[in-house]
């Protein structure tokens, strides 16, 4: 580290509460920050893990001796006490919005630790629209201090080859918590017509109590555990569709690598962002017969919906995390603009 003080300090701890998605966002953050803003002195900062007192005794004391002009934390998961000025990143409050699969203690943690230092940041990051009016309804966070950065992925080039299986499969990627409402896909998946024999495929572990609905159709449900980064590609390739039937996502990553990796996506109007919505067959949370029409279009006119998949490939290949990196550069440029300069040492 410089002997200057930093401009921006963030936090790169890789904790056991982050999901899949928090991890991508914040090495993205980490590899593409220096590249498009290398007029920032950024620093790096963070160990241990969540609710430790790594977390809320050291890490403000680290803070205190860098007094960097700026602090992010690219998740909730922050101390209590942030003696700089500080930018969250917020990327749904899902566990507030569906307090009934949340644990007992989730929803104090939320409103008495992060909600007053999201109350305090000069801004709070978020992946979509929609969770700007959640963040105020929840937590009481001023919408004039969000900020709405879309999430992106880096798609390789040239793409791998598709899985080829031997029966046609719908696909989907992401954990199983009740707030994903698979159960509602795969009743969908299991009264497709007799006459369609269709796989689906679910990324994780073995769930038994998701064998809920034995198909009429000949496919088989398939839990497909942990997959490596090029298996995931390989599986959106292959799939007639990828399907995100969740009650609400902040963003939903494997939405829109399944657009980037040209397959028809299909998911509930509250799991797609706003910059997604319109190259996603989207029905209403919970509506199983919509979902199951959504299904059977799939299946029947692949053709059709192949090529409007191409096309939502090419429209949304600006959506990289190079552009979100950019664009988060920006909220610290504005921020940084109305602070005032640092002391030299």
């Amino acid at each position: 580290m410089s002997a200057l003080k930093p401009d921006i300090v963030l936090d790169v701890r890789e904790t056991s509460h982050m999901s899949a998605g928090m991890l991508a966002y914040m090495r993205a953050l980490r590899r593409w920050l220096p590249r498009v803003a290398p007029e920032l002195a950024l620093a790096e900062f963070g160990s241990g893990d969540n609710f430790d007192g790594a977390e809320q005794l050291a890490m403000p004391l680290a803070l205190a001796r860098l007094r960097p002009r700026l602090v992010h934390f690219p998740t909730p998961f922050v101390p209590r006490v942030v003696p700089a000025p500080h930018v969250v990143t917020v990327h749904d409050v899902i566990d507030l919005e569906f307090p009934q699969y949340a644990k007992r203690k989730v929803g104090p943690y939320w409103r008495h630790v992060v909600g007053p230092v999201l109350r305090s940041a000069r801004a709070v990051i978020t992946d979509d629209d929609a969770t700007v009016a959640l963040l105020e309804r929840f937590l009481r966070v001023d919408p004039a201090r969000v900020r709405v950065v879309p999430l992106g992925v880096d798609a390789p080039d040239p793409m791998p080859d598709p899985v080829v299986r031997p029966r046609p499969y719908l696909f989907y990627a992401g954990n199983h918590r009740p707030h994903k409402d698979l159960a509602t896909l795969i009743a969908a998946w299991a009264s497709l017509p007799d006459a369609d024999a269709v796989d689906l495929i679910l990324t994780g572990p073995e769930n038994p109590a998701l064998r809920i609905a034995p198909p009429v159709h000949g496919g088989e449900l398939i839990f497909g555990g942990e997959k490596s980064a090029a298996d995931m590609w390989r599986l959106h390739r292959g799939a007639l569709a990828y399907v995100q039937p969740a009650l609400r996502e902040g963003f939903g990553l494997p939405l829109l690598e399944a657009l980037r990796a040209g397959t028809p996506a299909i998911a509930s109007d509250a799991a797609t962002p706003a910059v997604l919505a319109p190259y996603v067959h989207r029905y209403a949370a919970h509506d199983v017969v919509a979902l199951r029409a959504l299904l059977l279009r799939a299946v029947e006119h692949r053709d059709a919906l192949a090529a409007e998949a191409e096309r939502a490939r090419t429209a949304t290949a600006h959506l990289t995390w190079e552009r979100t990196a950019r664009a988060t550069a920006d909220v610290y440029r504005e921020l940084l603009a109305g602070l005032a300069p640092m002391n030299q040492p």
